[in-house]
């Protein structure tokens, strides 16, 4: 039997937040905040730290009232309360356990928290996570990244709608990193779980989300389905050649602009350049000063990221 049922087929938006604000004195830690997640998709919540994030995620679970705006969760307003929801709600921030009980008992008490009668869904849920050889440690002796997996096991163990995950690969190692997102992307698109994660990684949420908002300084300066998300990375031309003087006359001659890095390589950044590389490789060719170096680089998501923020300041 697996952890997760199938769910009823729908088109509503499972997470609605719209215009959120948060403020804290003068402070604006969320400053108008909208968005939609739609039933199975997995959505990333990406900012520094300070952004915003978790005090969005605070509000979407009723543990920090809104100044402004609403949360729907399942089409339900989100409230003080909301009791029912939470039934159909898992979540993680930092991974809370009892450290003298063992993966098994911590497990336990979250299954009677929640008020399963299966005891099963224990067994079931250590399977999923790779804690099969952990069951008998006591929490407190668990690995940074085990801890980790036993906070998503509580966050999953009944079975959750949908699942809101403040940092969930801290501190796991590259193939813990590997099994949590084969995890959340089996949830998804095989049971129809809406996922909503936080992380400061756009470099680990491309691999993962089917779309990703950026937040920054309270605001959300971005949304962008990550299919399209390589195509927004900016590109340029790296050119080097024996008689660099006479490439860039060239270079001018032929209506190129171009500037010169602190490794003396040439750096082309315009659009027909970068689509058609071969052409300037002809020109050079037959001008006399083939190229000993001519290839496109990408900026990486990180640099992305960094020139997305950037670009906001004095925005707002």
């Amino acid at each position: 039997m697996n952890v997760f049922s199938k769910q009823k087929s729908g088109s509503n938006a499972e997470i609605q937040l719209d215009s959120l604000t948060k403020k804290f004195g003068e402070y604006r830690a969320v400053n108008n905040v909208s968005l939609e997640v739609n039933r199975g998709e997995i959505f990333g919540f990406v900012g520094l730290n300070g952004a915003g994030k978790s005090t969005t995620i605070h509000m979407m679970l009723s543990l920090l009232k809104p100044t402004s705006g609403n949360v729907y969760l399942l089409g339900k307003k989100v409230g003080f309360g909301s009791y029912g929801l939470w039934k159909k709600v898992g979540f993680l921030e930092v991974a809370s356990y009892y450290p003298g009980l063992t993966v098994e008992e911590n497990l336990d008490i979250a299954r009677r928290m929640q008020m399963l009668p299966d005891r099963q869904c224990i067994t079931r849920i250590i399977r999923k996570l790779g804690l099969e050889a952990h069951k008998n440690k006591k929490a407190k002796n668990l690995s940074l990244g085990n801890r980790q997996r036993l906070g998503l096991a509580k966050a999953m163990i009944h079975n959750p709608e949908i699942l809101i995950l403040d940092e969930p690969i801290n501190g796991l190692d590259p193939a813990g990193v590997v099994e949590i997102r084969d995890t959340l992307l089996d949830l998804s698109k095989n049971y129809g779980v809406t996922v909503f994660l936080s992380s400061h990684l756009l470099e680990e949420l491309a691999k993962l989300a089917d779309r990703i908002g950026i937040i920054h300084e309270g605001k959300l300066v971005q949304e962008i389905n990550t299919a399209y998300l390589e195509q927004s990375l900016r590109k340029h031309l790296v050119l080097s050649g024996r008689d660099k003087i006479a490439i860039k006359r060239i270079l001018s001659e032929h209506g190129y602009c171009f500037e010169e890095n602190a490794d003396g390589h040439l750096i082309l950044s315009e659009g027909h350049v970068t689509e058609k590389p071969e052409k300037l490789n002809e020109l050079l060719v037959c001008s006399g000063q083939p190229p000993t170096q001519l290839n496109i680089v990408a900026e990486d998501l990180e640099g992305y990221f960094l020139r997305t923020i950037q670009s906001t300041r004095g925005a707002y």
